[in-house]
C-alpha cells in the first residue's frame, strides 16, 4: 500500500519512518484492499506536557475513510494505539460488509 508520511515541527529519521510503515504494513493483514494512505506525525507546543507526540494515520478503503489520531510520551507508543485502533475499526467495517 502506498503511505505518505509526514513529520510537522521536525525531521523523521529513517529508523522511525521505518517502524510505522512497518506497523500500517501488518494492517492489511486483516483487510488488503486499502488504496491510500497518510501518517502524521507531530510535535506538539507546549512542553510541559508529557504526552506532546502525536500521529495521526487515514487509510482509505473503497466507500470509507478509516482514521486514527493518537498521543503520547513517543512516537513509537502512539503508532501502536492508532494501529490498534485502526484494526478494530476495520474488522468492524469488515463484520458489517459481510453481514450485508
Amino acid at each position: 500500500m502506498k503511505i505518505q508520511i509526514h513529520s510537522v515541527h521536525f525531521d523523521a529519521d529513517v529508523k522511525l519512518l521505518d517502524f510505522v510503515q512497518a506497523k500500517i504494513d501488518k494492517l492489511e493483514t486483516f483487510y488488503d484492499r486499502f488504496t491510500d494512505g497518510e501518517v502524521f506525525l507531530r510535535l506538539e507546543k507546549g512542553e510541559h506536557s508529557r504526552e506532546n507526540k502525536v500521529v495521526e494515520i487515514k487509510l482509505v478503503i473503497p466507500g470509507t475513510i478509516l482514521f486514527a489520531k493518537e498521543h503520547d510520551t513517543s512516537f513509537e507508543a502512539a503508532t501502536d494505539q492508532a494501529v490498534e485502533s485502526l484494526r478494530r475499526q476495520i474488522k468492524k467495517h469488515k463484520e458489517k460488509h459481510q453481514a450485508h
